[in-house]
């Protein structure tokens, strides 16, 4: 083997350094020579080191085959497996890692894919909904009993403290769940709180602009109501609160057209933009027509003349996905992701139904849930064998039955209670049921 000519002070030190991680247990022939590495002095001395170096770099396993031949040929041998020391094997995993990662496609949060635009726009306000969720106040008492330890509900600072107009409310008269007959027909119904209705307008159908009152509390929704009056008639009238709709606001519902005063402020023929600019405000009631693709909306009717039908309980929201003029339709996204057919000039008011923070509401104590005319719920095994295919026999098993209710009609286990004919023709998308659909995974 040829000696090397130059070997500078850094490779030395580094050939050294890799000598030592190769063989840790066995004695280098470097160490009784470390002199010539600490001060190399002339060419001689270097060279005689270099040669140390490259001996040590192509050393052998010491075996006893290990001798050379005759002909003074190196004998080959196979490559023992050799464990990898600490510092190696993290090298080597990091390495593992990089490379998996250089495969992936990564994709931000706001631009997964296979989403349209306007599920991205759902996805921001969802976003946007839980920081404003997580910022609101709720009430606490000090726990001097059980009952108020767990007891939370959100503070509204704005709702009215009186009580309701008793011109727009009627007597709650309640069955408790029974028939003509006296027989239970809906189960964990009774009792509860003197309560009376407020007559709330769906149709929205009076023109003019209306004056919000004040912001009250509904007993028999989770939404919360404001009282409107009429500029012109001083008629009240009780409607969904939106989202953001305070005392001393103005709305208009332009469901019977658009007011020639609007009409003539614009010029006398506004542009189809400047017109939902003007309309399109948070409280206001327009036909699906006269709404601009992607707004969110709730109290969505279906028919042309009826009441709204959807998206009104508290927090709730749909958003226009697409117009049909030919087929006189528009396709609605509703809260539980279903696409539906609704009327092209069907009602909506634009925004979000008021309330959002009513899911961080916490009873505390079973006797609320009286109060609200809600019974207990007994499980099926607490249950005996008359009373339901769960009940009866020694210890907490349903007898390797699955899940059924009282009467034996299956709730699990891929039973389904959805007859084919009976298909919806109004709705274009099912709702995601799954956890994948919900995930947007399948």
């Amino acid at each position: 083997m040829l000696p090397l000519r130059s070997v500078s002070a850094v490779a030395t030190r580094s050939a050294l350094s890799r000598v030592r991680l190769a063989a840790p247990a066995a004695v280098s022939p470097l160490a009784s020579h470390a002199r010539y590495l600490a001060s190399p002095a002339d060419k001689d001395t270097q060279a005689h080191a270099a040669s140390i170096i490259a001996d040590a770099l192509h050393e052998k396993p010491e075996t006893s085959s290990s001798s050379t031949n005759g002909g003074g040929r190196r004998q080959r041998t196979r490559p023992s497996s050799k464990k990898l020391s600490s510092q190696e094997q993290a090298l080597a995993d990091s390495q593992k890692v990089l490379n998996e990662l250089s495969t992936l496609e990564i994709v931000p949060l706001d631009k997964k894919s296979g989403q349209t635009d306007l599920e991205l726009r759902d996805d921001d306000l969802k976003r946007r909904l839980k920081l404003a969720k997580a910022a609101v106040q709720m009430k606490r008492i000090k726990p001097y009993s059980p009952s108020l330890r767990w007891y939370r509900t959100p503070i509204y600072p704005y709702l009215h403290r009186g009580k309701p107009i008793r011109e727009l409310t009627v007597a709650k008269r309640r069955k408790s769940g029974r028939n003509n007959t006296g027989r239970i027909t809906v189960r964990h119904r009774g009792g509860g709180h003197k309560r009376r209705i407020r007559l709330v307008d769906f149709f929205r159908k009076e023109s003019g602009v209306h004056t919000v009152v004040r912001i009250e509390y509904d007993p028999g929704r989770t939404a919360h109501i404001a009282l409107i009056e009429n500029k012109e008639s001083h008629g009240l009238s009780y409607i969904l609160a939106t989202e953001g709709l305070r005392a001393g606001d103005e709305i208009q519902s332009f469901r019977n057209g658009i007011p020639q005063d609007i009409i003539d402020s614009m010029g006398g023929n506004p542009a189809p933009a400047m017109l939902s600019a003007r309309t399109a405000q948070r409280g206001n009631c327009l036909p699906i027509s006269m709404i601009p693709l992607g707004t969110v909306i709730h109290n969505i009717g279906i028919t042309e003349a009826g009441p709204a039908k959807f998206c009104r309980a508290a927090g709730t929201y749909g958003r226009l996905f697409e117009k049909l003029p030919d087929q006189q339709k528009a396709v609605v996204r509703l809260q539980s992701g279903e696409y539906r057919y609704v009327h092209i000039d069907a009602c909506a008011t634009i925004g979000i139904v008021s309330n959002p923070s009513h899911q961080h509401a916490s009873l505390g104590k079973a006797g609320r849930s009286r109060h609200l005319g809600i019974r207990p719920t007994v499980r099926g095994v607490a249950m005996n064998k008359t009373d339901h295919p769960h009940g009866g026999g020694r210890g907490k098993s349903k007898s390797k039955k699955i899940s059924m209710s009282k009467w034996g009609v299956k709730s699990k286990s891929g039973f389904k209670t959805r007859i084919g004919k009976n298909v919806n023709k109004l709705v274009v998308k099912q709702r995601p049921r799954t956890k994948e659909q919900r995930a947007g995974r399948a």
